[in-house]
């Protein structure tokens, strides 16, 4: 128990961390009770790195050496150290001084720091982890600036300083190189920060999935069990590396496991190993966690289930306490059809064909689903390069997946199916990294409030609405699906057609009347089509030749879909479906050569369609073998018009995104932003005298105030408590007035009576306060208030709230019914960009009518986007501030007036994010722990 002169151990500057080499360390606090750690640690540093350490020989710790190094205030005398296996690999420190360098309290804001990494472990990129956790650690307790000196010789602890993306100021002094920098976050600093996670947690991604070594622990002795499945599945597959079976009941003299090496313990394995599946059940998997642990294995499958929440918390700390990472628990496996790894470490020991599709699940029977859909597609459409299954995903989860695939020559599609998000903010900063260069189409099981993820995901449901969550994807790039269907669909489309450059859809078959569903298809998917090339019942493969190499010709058309149906006849005879397929690449041959006709007239290999300038989709109805023949081109076939249609359909708008993308835009400055004024506002609100904050309305006054300084004027209000203040009021404001209710159960409800417009006269105004007291109650109870009278214009409503699981997101609808009843909503991450705010705007359904529907005037949606920019940098600036709404807003046409304004503030997010995984994303990389 800690004494009262003891300081408060700062437990959320505990973090798991990825390393370079994709192995795990847990970064803590020093405490006393390290002093044997830390002496061990010393004395595994090699005599080099003690000199470059203290300047001079320093073969051990004294006592005092030890106490000082073990005793911090964790305030101005901070250490931290990287631990693996229970064992100190680096520590890091800083102490506070003053501009003389000697030692110092708060207002002082440097600090020297200094650094020690175990030989072993140096080149892991553990002290470039350190700095960045010692920073946020040193910020929090007001430290602005780190000095250190560093020997000219110790290269590779000055490139951890300069590396580090900080603005440093560098001298030589007394034989050593003086840095000294700032230590808030740049944009260098941050962009650093993140291509180092990026790399780190992508090895550990690829460490799993290309291991030279499998061990298969609790692979049964005889036919049957989950762990005897996997040898199977891996000796089908054809691994390239060496497999080892592990059965701790293995009787004495027995060597082999179905022609696999056979061992009681993972610990008599002879040589390293990599990748070990674990098939046993779940009381034991700790132990043999530890065996592992203790072995080096570098990452763990745990195909068991059966794990509570505690328990599974317990398993990952376990495991990342030995440097390991976990696929699971409840996983199916991981597969990788490259050439020279061949895994297949599943359930399944039927291995898909080789292909371009990255495909993640935390179900692995959506897994063998779409798998299996894939594989329906014949080779050539549906393959896979590699096959993620988490199951529970208490460790690995999507990001870490994505993070790989990001940068993954063999990949060129991702399909995830998810069921939770553990951190949004950083899925989706990740996947609009990924896809401005590769397509991620994603099924999201669990959407409504009223459905969550299956029991033991470590993740629990959130609370953030669907329709929040899929604008939010669209935002990043991501093409957002509801079916498993539809993300084989887009898939297959994705991998093996070029994106179309725009909406415009030519349409050719031999049934009219499939051509007419498919042109109904499009209109209902906001593409254009083009009018139908109707080719008769009695076309041949030549006339489907020659029509689609017009039409991709044709300059009016950006993608082509062809419908057929079986010959009347039966002319063509069986071979017909394969004639047809090869007509329809040689178009696209003589497509892409530039020919309208002619050609060579041979026959096409697979792949002999390469790159066609325009994509093309085939819709046919019971054509035998032609998904199988089409698929030999790499074309993709479906069997209605309505899912071609929707598979092409989100890929031009993922393709429009990308042109967008291009050209993200840019977050403006207003030089009339007073964010000081602001910041002293909300720090007054926060007095101790208005009480512990943790989710407070502002006053009337204190809300103008506020959004005037970024700004934002809102409609004054004056009070009316009676109906001669109400005159007074309306005398002072001038005519017309609107005399309205300001109560909690009328606010915004003019139909309920509750706002009353156009007063001109004070006849009128008393006559309008007579009755709404009469109907609604007495003045005390309604709190009536009068305002002048806007332009005349369009009503909306703009709002900002900051999410517990994603963080602050900027809304936008039409005020009334279309918002609240129809759910007529854009969201937008914060920061808003100008384009964002642009698109925000346009985005929802009811938009035409800012734009003069049915021959209104446009309203003004340029000081409308403006509105939004500012509300988002208020949000931004201040994170205290973690609701504005503003309602009704009316856009006339030219500028627009904010008639009711209501903020609330909260105390800010806590350091490291830890209270508010909306701020996971923002602090020191680490692992997330649910």
């Amino acid at each position: 128990m800690r004494t009262p002169s003891e300081p408060a151990y700062p437990a959320h500057w505990e973090a798991d961390v990825v390393l370079r080499d994709g192995g795990t360390a847990r970064v803590r606090p020093i405490t006393p009770d390290d002093a044997e750690r830390l002496v061990s640690f010393y004395e595994q540093v090699s005599d080099q790195s003690k000199y470059y350490r203290f300047f001079a020989p320093y073969p051990r710790l004294s006592d005092r050496d030890v106490r000082r190094f073990t005793h911090h205030d964790y305030v101005d005398r901070v250490g931290l150290a990287a631990i693996v296996g229970g064992e100190f690999i680096a520590t890091v420190r800083y102490d506070r001084i003053d501009a003389t360098g000697r030692p110092a309290s708060l207002p002082a804001d440097e600090a020297e720091v200094a650094f020690l990494v175990r030989d072993d472990h140096q080149g892991r990129g553990v002290g470039s982890a350190l700095l960045e956790h010692i920073a946020a650690c040193a910020r929090e307790r007001g430290v602005r600036r780190f000095v250190a000196e560093v020997l000219p010789a110790n290269t590779k602890m000055v490139k951890v300083f300069t590396d580090a993306g900080y603005s440093q100021k560098r001298s030589f002094e007394d034989g050593a190189v003086h840095l000294t920098f700032g230590i808030e976050p740049t944009e260098q600093s941050l962009a650093v920060m993140r291509a180092r996670e990026q790399r780190a947690e992508a090895r550990s991604v690829q460490r799993l999935l290309s291991p030279g070594v499998v061990a298969v622990i609790g692979a049964s002795r005889n036919p049957g069990g989950a762990g005897r499945t996997v040898l199977e599945s891996l000796r089908a597959a054809g691994f390239t590396g060496r497999v080892h079976a592990v059965n701790r009941a293995l009787e004495e003299g027995r060597a082999e496991i179905d022609s696999v090496p056979a061992h009681r313990s993972v610990r008599d394995i002879p040589e390293p190993v990599d990748l070990a599946v674990v098939a046993v059940p779940a009381r034991e998997v700790p132990g043999v966690v530890d065996e592992c642990g203790g072995r080096g294995v570098q990452g763990l499958v745990v195909l068991s289930a059966d794990f509570g929440r505690d328990a599974q918390r317990e398993l990952v700390r376990r495991a990342r306490s030995y440097g390991m990472r976990i696929i699971g628990p409840n996983a199916f496996g991981l597969i990788n059809t490259a050439p020279d790894v061949r895994l297949n470490a599943t359930l399944s020991p039927e291995t898909p064909e080789r292909g371009r599709i990255g495909l993640f699940t935390q179900s692995g029977a959506i897994g063998i689903a779409v798998l299996a859909g894939l594989h329906r597609r014949g080779r050539g459409a549906g393959g896979v390069s590699t096959f993620v299954s988490a199951g529970n995903r208490a460790d690995v989860s999507g990001n870490d997946v994505l993070q790989y695939w990001d940068d993954d020559p063999d990949t060129d599609v991702v399909l995830m199916y998810l069921e939770s998000f553990g951190n949004p903010r950083k899925f989706n900063r990740l996947a609009r990294r990924t896809a401005a260069r590769k397509p991620i189409v994603v099924v999201k099981g669990a959407r409504h409030n009223a459905s969550a993820p299956p029991p033991g995901h470590a993740v629990p449901a959130g609370r953030t609405p669907d329709a929040t969550v899929s604008s939010l994807l669209r935002q990043a790039g991501v093409i957002r699906v509801d079916t498993v269907t539809e993300l084989v669909d887009a898939g297959v489309l994705l991998a093996t057609q070029p994106l179309p450059a725009g909406p415009r859809v030519g349409i050719l078959g031999n049934a009219e009347s499939l051509c007419l569903l498919t042109y109904d298809a499009c209109l209902a998917r906001g593409l254009r089509p083009q009018p139908v090339t109707d080719l008769t019942t009695g076309a041949t493969p030549e006339d489907f030749r020659r029509a689609l190499a017009a039409t991709l010709a044709d300059p009016a058309t950006d993608a082509v879909v062809v419908t057929a149906i079986p010959w009347v006849d039966g002319s063509q005879g069986p071979g017909g479906a394969t004639l047809l397929a090869e007509a329809l690449a040689r178009a696209l041959r003589e497509s892409a050569a530039g020919v309208s006709g002619g050609g060579d007239g041979g026959r096409s290999g697979a792949g002999a369609a390469s790159a066609p300038a325009k994509p093309v989709v085939v819709v046919h109805l019971a054509i035998e073998a032609l998904d199988a023949a089409l698929a030999e081109h790499r074309l993709p076939a479906y069997p209605a018009p309505e899912r071609a249609v929707g598979a092409l359909s989100e890929a031009v708008r993922y393709a429009q995104w990308r042109r967008d993308a291009a050209e993200p835009g840019r977050v403006p400055e207003y030089d009339d932003i007073d964010e000081a004024s602001a910041a002293a506002l909300l720090a007054r609100v926060r007095e101790p005298d208005r009480g512990m904050l943790r989710s407070t309305p502002l006053s009337g006054e204190e809300t103008a105030e506020l959004l005037g300084h970024y700004g934002v004027s809102v409609q004054p209000v004056l009070p009316a408590p009676d109906a001669r203040a109400a005159r007074a009021a309306a005398k002072r404001l001038g005519y017309p007035v609107a005399l309205k209710t300001t109560a909690p159960h009328l606010r915004h409800r003019p139909d309920l009576g509750g706002v009353r417009l156009d007063i001109g006269s004070e006849a009128g105004l008393r006559r309008a306060y007579a009755r709404m007291t009469e109907q609604l109650g007495e003045p005390a109870e309604l709190r009536p208030v009068v305002q002048a009278m806007a332009p005349r214009g369009v009503d909306t409503a703009v709002k900002a709230t900051v999410d517990p699981a994603i963080g602050a997101v900027l809304s936008f609808g039409l005020a009334g019914p279309p918002s609240e009843l129809l759910g007529d909503v854009a969201h937008r991450l914060v920061p808003v960009t100008d384009r964002d705010a642009a698109e925000l705007v346009r985005s929802i359904r009811s938009a035409p009518v800012l734009f003069g529907w049915r021959g209104a005037q446009p309203v003004d949606t340029g000081a409308l986007e403006e509105l939004l920019l500012r509300v988002s940098r208020l949000v931004e600036d201040h994170p205290e501030v973690v609701s504005v709404d503003l309602e009704p807003v009316v856009v006339a046409a030219r500028g627009l007036t904010v008639l009711d304004a209501a903020v609330r503030v909260a105390e800010p997010p806590a350091p490291f994010g830890t209270a508010h995984p909306a701020w996971a994303d923002l602090g020191p990389r680490r692992l997330p722990a649910y």
